[in-house]
């Protein structure tokens, strides 16, 4: 875990991530990241939210249909 603090940006307030987050979350500046809220806190992501379950559904349809993609990769 690592300690942040919050610093003035201007007329906002802002959290600076370290290189070690940045690389971990394989951010770059200018990346849009997600906040959402979890069971014990929040949840910092460059996915949004309501993705996991597109790409959950995703994945169940390329299973769902692996036989026929692989024809078609043919």
């Amino acid at each position: 875990m690592t300690a942040l603090k919050l610093t003035q940006i201007g007329n906002s307030v802002g959290v600076i991530l370290p290189k070690e987050g940045l690389s971990k979350l394989k951010l770059v500046k200018g990346d849009t990241v997600f906040l959402s809220e979890a069971v014990y806190g929040v949840n910092l992501s460059p996915y949004a939210p309501d993705m996991e379950e597109q790409l959950k559904l995703g994945r169940e349809f390329m299973h769902d249909f692996r036989d026929t993609f692989h024809q078609l990769a043919n």
